[in-house]
């Protein structure tokens, strides 16, 4: 059985990410040590969900990650580029020339899954359109919790 990947596999997932169609910056601030499986797993699903989201829904733009080592918690958020709020403009549709990355599961619930995934360790999910153009995708996970 293969482990599920933490966030020493954002390097890989980034590369196909861009490969794809979509450029990626990372940016990792605080001290990086070693997570609590879950939380570790969690993490990498949040940032795999968001830039698979925004592959899939986005116009072409890119995206940002940005993981934070905090004190007492983790913080992770993935934003991208896209048309703004305030012009009214549509994302644009999935394009059969930009190729899907494989997910799990594909039920369509996946930033869902993650918010209930991230309560579970006292954390919270915020995930929405942006007014300047795309989505934000934010989660803060507690790091102190016995």
């Amino acid at each position: 059985m293969t482990p599920q990947p933490g966030l020493d596999r954002l390097g890989p997932l980034v590369d196909r990410v861009s490969f794809a169609g979509l450029p990626v910056e990372v940016r990792i601030s605080g001290e990086p040590r070693p997570l609590p499986q879950g939380i570790d797993v969690t993490a990498y699903r949040i940032v795999q969900e968001a830039l698979t989201n925004a592959l899939r829904h986005g116009d072409g733009g890119r995206a940002e990650v940005t993981v934070r080592y905090a004190d007492r918690a983790l913080r992770v958020e993935v934003l991208n580029t896209g048309p703004s709020v305030l012009t009214g403009a549509a994302p644009a549709p999935s394009s059969p020339t930009r190729p899907a990355l494989r997910h799990p599961r594909g039920t369509g619930r996946g930033l869902l899954g993650l918010r209930e995934r991230v309560a579970v360790y006292g954390g919270d999910l915020d995930a929405r359109r942006r007014l300047g153009g795309g989505y934000r995708v934010r989660a803060r996970i507690p790091l102190d919790r016995p």
